[in-house]
This record gives structure tokens, sequence and C-alpha cells, in this order.
């Protein structure tokens, strides 16, 4: 039997279907589903095209299409759809990141007229937790960062970023979207920190979250205050946080040679159920 496949632009009129598809993998997909949720499916206000994959005429599959380019849901004939669409529009996107079989198979497909990449992290696993540490004090220290605290949490949010992307966000328009993205964390309440004598110790974003799961990032520990446990008290605070005020379940996902990382996460509470994989241009 033959099926009739084709992909177009969603628009605001395909919300809802657009939204059961997303919620079929509510943790994976928290990143693109926190965006939708928020600015619709409005090319303008999403920053970013979605793009739907249709089979026999029901959406089955979606394509985030802004500042990264994520596949959500997509078994490899969607993949190859996007990927076709993606050739012909066109790279202007900064990354390619998703669920790990998704995004290799995007990646090679796109890998001849795109590459080369300045970075492939192809396996990068997927943690969750639905309760606070049950081993690990959170620090009463941490806390939320306020709205007049730029200032303070900048410096610190530009060094984990450019240690961890490798490349600085303050490159190419001087770092104002970046500044702005801070800015919308921590107005949302969700920044943290523990501060010591003005100087921040220990950092990290509640980056994405909907009523199903939230994804903790930029987790990140002054490099003179490394090897204390920082990471974990800290960690264990923001998941605290999180639980109560945000989701019932917390995700992350971390480079697969970051053991130290993923020991400490482990220790928190964090399992993990999964892998994203990161092409970085």
């Amino acid at each position: 039997m033959l099926t009739q496949t084709t992909t177009r632009v969603l628009g605001p009129g395909d919300l809802d279907a657009a939204l059961a598809v997303l919620g079929r993998e509510p943790v994976e997909n928290a990143f693109v589903t926190s965006r939708v949720q928020v600015a619709g499916l409005d090319p303008w206000r999403l920053g970013g095209e979605m793009w739907g994959y249709y089979a026999d005429g029901e959406l089955r599959s979606l394509c985030y299409a802004g500042a990264n380019l994520v596949p959500v849901c997509a078994p490899p004939d969607a993949v190859r759809a996007f990927a076709d669409r993606a050739r012909r529009t066109g790279r202007r996107c900064s990354s390619i990141v998703g669920p790990a079989e998704a995004t290799s198979l995007l990646w090679r497909l796109l890998e001849p007229s795109w590459g080369p990449a300045r970075e492939v992290r192809a396996h990068q696993p997927l943690m969750v937790t639905e309760q606070p540490s049950a081993d690990v004090r959170p620090d009463p220290l941490v806390r939320r960062i306020r709205k007049d605290e730029m200032d303070l949490i900048m410096p610190a949010c530009v060094a984990m970023f450019t240690e961890e992307v490798g490349v600085s966000p303050l490159a190419g328009d001087g770092g104002l979207l970046y500044q702005a993205r801070v800015a919308e964390l921590v107005g949302s309440g969700r920044s943290f920190a523990r501060v010591e004598d003005g100087k921040v110790v220990f950092k990290a974003e509640i980056g994405a979250a909907t009523p199903a799961a939230c994804q903790i990032q930029g987790v990140w520990v002054a490099p003179e205050f490394r090897g204390r446990g920082h990471s974990e008290t800290g960690m264990a605070a923001v998941v605290e946080y999180a639980l109560r005020d945000v989701a019932p379940v917390v995700s992350l996902y971390v480079n697969d040679y970051n053991t130290a990382a993923r020991a400490a996460y482990r220790r928190v509470g964090f399992r993990e159920v999964g892998a994203f994989m990161s092409v970085l241009f």
C-alpha cells in the first residue's frame, strides 16, 4: 500500500496537532514544547519555522528550524523529508540537536552539503529525576538570581558558554541575543546561583519548562571552587526548586566524555533514559 507523504511549514492553525506530536515524548521534546507553548507557531514569535511531516494526511513528525535544527518524533522517513527541505533552504542554524538516532541520520544526510561541522557530540546521555536527592543535601546558599543582578550573573554565563561550546556568546552581535536570553531566564525566576563575596561560585538555569517536564542547563562551577562538591549540592538545590515550582520531571543532557559530571548527577539522583546528539557549526 502506498503512503502519501508531504512536508510543509506549519502555521497557527496547526497548533493543536503540533502539541499532540510534542506530547508523545514530553521529556526529550521539552525544549521545543516550551517554545511552542509560549510563542505558538507563528515564525516571527517562535524564532524559526516549524516543519511538519504528514503521512496519509496526518501530522506525524516535526522539525524546529531556528537557531537550532531539532527533529521531533521523527522516524527515518520523516528525517529524510526534513533533510531534503533543509538542503533546499540552506543552513541557517548554528547547531543540529535532538534525539541521537534521528539527529545522527539527519546529519549523515546533510553533511555532504552542510559540512564540515566544527564539532560533533554523537552521544549525550539524557538524564531525569522525579524526586529530590536522597543522598545529597541541597546547598542552602543556592538561590534565585534577582533582576538587578544581571551584572553579577552575566560573566559566569559567558564563561560557562565559552567553556562548553568553544566559542564566546559575545561574538557576532556583541552578545545582545545571549544577554536577552539570560535576562529572560532571570526574569522568569529560572536562574540560580551560589554567590560568595560578590562572586558566582555555582550556577545553573532551568532552561526549557513545560507543565510536564523541565530541563536544567548551564551548570557551571567557578574554576577555583571545583572539586569541593558544589556541583552536587548546587544541583540538588536546583532540582528541589524545579520539582516544587516548575514540573514533576527534571531532565538534563550531558556530554558522554564528562564522566565527572555524569557521576555527580547520578549521586544527586538522575538516571539515564536516552541520548541526545549535537552538531555544532
